[in-house]
């Protein structure tokens, strides 16, 4: 075989392969960093312990990068695919200690390129992506836990589930399944050890600040999660078509990576006897989550949105592979490298393709332009820079970004007035129709908003 047994280092090729294509595809195809991303870098520039959308994380992420980079789109880009392939690197690290066998490891890695989270979607740096790698270390450190209860990996699994939690809200379905997976555990063994409560106190410390800021604005970022199911619309068929239509998605999603354990698989080989040296964790671990949100979404009557998926799957591939057991021969494992290669090949491909047909997507704004516009502008009436912009995410939070002086953004202004004084450079963004009336300062638009700028003469 090609391969000639050194997995290893084919995985790393493919990690390098993984990171270039989808830098450079974004990079070469989009105007304008996306919607999401645009959002983090806004808030990056006002860095609180939350956000009326999310937790902060993101934000701290995307900020730290900007002040090595600046306005690099392309930073942006290889920021996603370095969480993409830090969350591929330690399912490898997983699979390697399941299987014991790294042509089965290599091949549960090579299964994720048929989920498009993992491809198609990751460009685009939000919570979604954020919350990879973090999905993956705490998998990997609570099948450590469990089995050395050692205290540095009881350590770092609280760690890392604060970070995801602090991610995104939605994280919590992975933290209620380790605990789940623990009491399994405990219950097996009728021992209770008292180092298994380390990882609950260390996340309940790390989240502390989060949880203070939440009481002090009102719970803001929970009615936004809460409003984005749709579970005010209290309607009986919901608890039935949502998690209906949730089923319906997943099933789509995972069509291709059904595609490619086709190309080889043998059913007679399928050994559900092999999870039984590994206590169920791995099944566990990925069936779990998916069973906590379809009962969310079943008792609730909420929408569960296809992008909220985006780590469950992560260990997707190496559960399939364990349970298709002693199957991989030569000529399957041909079949198998062959669609990995034509998927790996059309997601960039489709990519591309839509990236450039397609117009009036939010990645052909022209948001260096208009920033450069009103840089223009304002530096013919005023002789400060500009420290503030006030708007949403987007029109607001393009002009942050895009602008040198990497102005703070707010998306209001009224409880932070004593920011403002004779010499702070502020810029209003907003409906033309009511700023316009409302303006105090100079006033033009640049569709399809308002444009206000004070500043000092």
């Amino acid at each position: 075989m090609m391969i000639k047994n050194n997995y290893t280092t084919v995985f790393y090729i493919f990690l390098l392969s993984h990171l270039i294509v989808w830098t450079i595809a974004p990079s070469i195809s989009n105007v304008n960093l996306p919607l999401d991303t645009i959002e983090a870098l806004a808030w990056g520039s006002n860095l609180s312990w939350g956000y009326s959308k999310h937790p902060p994380v993101s934000a701290f992420v995307v900020e730290v990068v900007y002040n090595f980079f600046g306005s690099q789109d392309w930073s942006y880009y290889l920021l996603s695919q370095i969480f993409v392939i830090v969350a591929f690197i330690y399912v490898w690290k997983f699979s390697n200690l399941i299987f014991k066998n790294k042509l089965h490891s290599l091949c549960s890695i090579f299964l994720l390129e048929g989920i498009y989270f993992y491809n198609f979607t990751s460009p685009e740096f939000n919570v979604n992506v954020c919350q990879l790698p973090f999905w993956a270390l705490v998998v990997f450190y609570s099948w450590k836990s469990i089995q050395y209860q050692k205290i540095p990996d009881l350590i770092l699994l609280g760690i890392f589930m604060s970070i995801g939690f602090l991610t995104k809200y939605l994280f919590i379905y992975l933290i209620l399944s380790v605990k789940i997976i623990f009491i399994i555990k405990l219950l097996e063994k009728k021992k209770f050890n008292i180092k298994l409560i380390i990882p609950g106190i260390v996340f309940i410390l790390l989240i502390m600040p989060h949880l203070i800021w939440l009481f002090q604005n009102d719970f803001i970022t929970i009615s936004y999660a809460l409003n984005r199911t749709g579970i005010e619309e209290r309607e009986a068929i919901n608890h039935l078509y949502n998690p209906f239509i949730f089923l319906f998605k997943q099933l789509g999603i995972l069509i291709p990576v059904i595609i490619m354990m086709l190309a080889f698989i043998k059913f007679k080989k399928i050994n559900l006897k092999n999870f039984k040296k590994n206590k169920y964790f791995l099944l566990l671990i990925n069936t779990i989550p998916l069973i906590l949100i379809l009962l969310t979404s079943i008792i609730s009557g909420a929408k569960i949105r296809t992008m909220w998926m985006t780590p469950f799957y992560l260990f997707l591939g190496v559960l399939l592979i364990q349970i298709s057991g002693e199957f991989l021969k030569r000529n399957n494992l041909k079949r198998f490298l062959v669609t990995f290669v034509i998927f790996f090949i059309l997601s960039p491909a489709s990519y591309l393709y839509i990236s450039f047909s397609n117009e009036f997507k939010r990645t052909d704004y022209p948001g260096k332009e208009i920033a450069d516009l009103v840089q223009r502008r304002w530096d013919r009436n005023f002789n400060n820079e500009i420290s503030i912009v006030v708007g949403d995410e987007w029109y607001a939070g393009n002009l942050s970004y895009h602008l040198s002086a990497r102005p703070t953004w707010f998306n209001t202004i009224e409880n932070n007035l004593s920011l403002i004084t004779s010499e702070t450079g502020v810029i209003y963004t907003g409906n033309p129709n009511i700023l316009k009336k409302s303006c105090p300062g100079i006033y033009g638009t640049i569709k399809p908003i308002g444009i206000c700028m004070i500043g000092a003469k």
